[in-house]
């Protein structure tokens, strides 16, 4: 997963459901699966759970 382009929604944009788009640096979340989305770190720093894979 990490170098995957993917779409994330950040702590303070879960409300509205908005999504930020960048490339994985680092994987945050221990485990393979999470209900709200495998929370990582994209490669500009921001965090979030991934909503969406753009391949």
């Amino acid at each position: 997963m990490v170098g995957m382009t993917v779409e994330v929604v950040q702590k303070h944009h879960q409300r509205t459901g908005e999504l930020t788009q960048g490339v994985v640096r680092k994987l945050l979340t221990k485990s393979s699966y999470h209900p709200h989305g495998i929370k990582v770190m994209l490669e500009d720093g921001i965090v979030g759970r991934v909503k969406e894979i753009s391949d």
